[in-house]
């Protein structure tokens, strides 16, 4: 298991359209994926459960990832938080 708290670095923070993509990022990866904000925990796999967390630009999130390939979803979950992966 990978935990890491990550700066969000998306401008708007995670509203609809950028929580729609932060989905599509978690659930590219065969490990759990889970958010942790505010003592709230949820699997970043569910649009319902993300958009619970109502996060803005400039929080910091905590995100765990375990499973086979725990190492490249946090990568990857990082890589889009922080703004360093181009949101179509």
């Amino acid at each position: 298991m990978s935990e890491k708290f990550i700066k969000i670095q998306l401008s708007g923070g995670l509203e609809a359209r950028p929580i729609a993509m932060l989905v599509q990022v978690a659930s590219q990866y065969e490990s759990s994926v889970y958010l942790e904000a505010e003592g709230k925990k949820v699997n970043a796999k569910s649009i319902m459960g993300m958009m619970s967390l109502a996060l803005d630009n400039g929080e910091s999130v905590k995100v765990i990832t375990n499973g086979e390939d725990e190492q490249e979803a946090m990568s990857g979950m990082e890589e889009y938080l922080s703004g360093e992966r181009k949101q179509d």
